[in-house]
């Protein structure tokens, strides 16, 4: 049989809000367990939910990135179930009227296409506190800091057909949120989790086939092994006659694989219903009209800027906008007195590559802007080649101040005077009768042992263009 993948995925990203959404405890992560937690959190007796008007402000911003509906009132409701790390026996959720209703995102692939991927919805809530399981032997410990941090639910339609357009999807998201700032993206510590939903139907069909919920996944490479390891399950299940249970499963990385929670809850499981303790929300066309002022250039457009106004290859305008750091990097490299793709061809190539080396993020690079923008500056106007701005970058990253200042203590400042170099070039010349004869007889490759020869006798300063452009009027005039 020839089968076709359907997958849709639940996005949760915590909002950077420095409140809970429905009261004023902190939500920094990393403090004591339960001492983040309060008596609106806990939901105690004689306390009321206020809304957070921040997290409101955030769930627009995303609204308007994504071209979608916004919702001028949206409800939020009890969503009924009992864990131990839901103090309340319910969650505040958002879900007949959500605040964000359908958008779309253009995603780029791996080959270069982009793909558009439709938005369900998009709804606030708050989110639950934590099990801990490795801190004791014989018991589960919970950690309420978290109940009550407000999440942004983003609701994918099912449009992607494998597990690498799903995690090119999550990987958009992930660079979206954290570039309108209303996300810190922060996987390893819970602020952005995948759910996905997989199912399998013959190539041809048009209805959709049993879905399963993978949940809670906290990176994208566990995110495309769980998916491919559930694609396959379910092919062995119906080929092997039988037929996949609709269930909520989740993915063990030690022996990646996925493995049954929970049978699969549908809407009315949760006995939704308006919360009483909390009005309708109402958003005003003058609230979205401020955070619209106030939004970013986004990723899209900026990505279409470097390409048009700045003459950057598509690839390089992608990689610079993959996230607003780098972004913002790369622009305050720019100066008038070089082309924009002298920096690109730099922080594209030697920049991210020692950042791969290091293992290090933008954030913990020890090179400022600033500084690189100041070596290009001397790179364009002769003082050193472009291999002797590999030798000056590295100062840069071990601590140089400026790129001025380790041309002048290490002597690095390229011989561009043309009567020196063309001494230079007379006396290698000179010493190497039988070569110049041989090049002048069509032996052209041995251009490069000249041009070594007078590196090595002016130390590796001769100007690289001025020196190729002398050598080649004395040996072919």
């Amino acid at each position: 049989m020839s089968w076709e993948v359907v997958i849709g995925l639940e996005i949760h990203a915590q909002l950077a809000t420095q409140s809970k959404i429905f009261s004023g405890a902190s939500t920094a992560f990393g403090a004591e367990p339960n001492t983040q937690a309060c008596a609106v959190d806990l939901g105690l007796p004689g306390v009321l939910p206020v809304m957070n008007a921040a997290a409101v402000e955030m769930a627009v911003k995303f609204a308007l990135a994504t071209d979608a509906e916004i919702g001028r009132t949206s409800v939020f409701a009890r969503k009924n179930y009992f864990y131990p790390d839901l103090p309340k026996g319910y969650q505040i959720s958002q879900m007949a009227l959500p605040i964000v209703g359908e958008g779309k995102v253009a995603v780029m692939q791996s080959d270069g296409t982009e793909k558009v991927v439709g938005l369900t919805r998009a709804h606030l809530e708050e989110d639950a506190g934590k099990s801990v399981h490795d801190q004791f032997s014989d018991a589960t410990g919970i950690d309420l800091n978290r109940a009550g941090t407000p999440l942004l639910e983003i609701v994918s339609e099912p449009d992607m057909r494998s597990s690498a357009e799903a995690v090119a999807y999550a990987r958009q998201i992930h660079s979206l949120v954290r570039y309108i700032d209303i996300c810190d993206g922060n996987m390893q510590e819970g602020s952005f989790r995948c759910d996905a939903n997989v199912s399998i139907r013959q190539k041809g069909d048009t209805e959709l086939g049993t879905r399963t919920e993978i949940k809670n996944v906290n990176s994208f490479r566990f995110l495309e092994r769980a998916i491919e390891f559930e694609i396959e399950r379910q092919i062995d299940v119906v080929e092997g006659g039988g037929t996949v249970v609709q269930e909520t499963r989740l993915y063990d990385a030690d022996k990646d694989e996925t493995r049954s929670m929970r049978s699969k809850e549908e809407a009315n499981d949760y006995r939704y219903f308006p919360d009483p303790d909390l009005p309708p929300l109402i958003v005003e066309e003058s609230f979205i009209d401020s955070v619209r002022q106030g939004m970013p250039e986004l990723p899209q457009a900026r990505r279409t800027r470097f390409v048009e106004s700045l003459g950057l290859p598509a690839a390089d305008a992608a990689a610079l906008t993959v996230d607003r750091q780098t972004a913002d990097f790369f622009e305050a490299t720019l100066d008038e007195s070089f082309k924009p793709r002298l920096a690109a061809n730099w922080m594209t190539g030697e920049l991210f590559a020692r950042m791969n080396k290091e293992d290090v993020s933008l954030d913990a690079v020890p090179v400022t802007a600033e500084q690189v923008k100041g070596m290009l500056i001397r790179m364009q106007d002769g003082t050193i080649s472009a291999k002797t701005g590999k030798q000056v970058f590295d100062e840069l990253w071990n601590g140089a101040a400026s790129a001025d200042a380790v041309i002048a203590d290490k002597g690095l400042k390229q011989i561009s005077d043309t009567g020196a170099i063309e001494a230079m070039v007379d006396e290698v010349l000179a010493a190497n009768p039988g070569q110049v004869e041989e090049y002048r007889g069509g032996k052209d490759k041995l251009m490069s042992f000249f041009v070594g020869q007078v590196m090595r006798a002016s130390k590796g300063k001769a100007n690289p263009a001025q020196l190729n452009d002398l050598l080649k009027k004395k040996l072919e005039g």
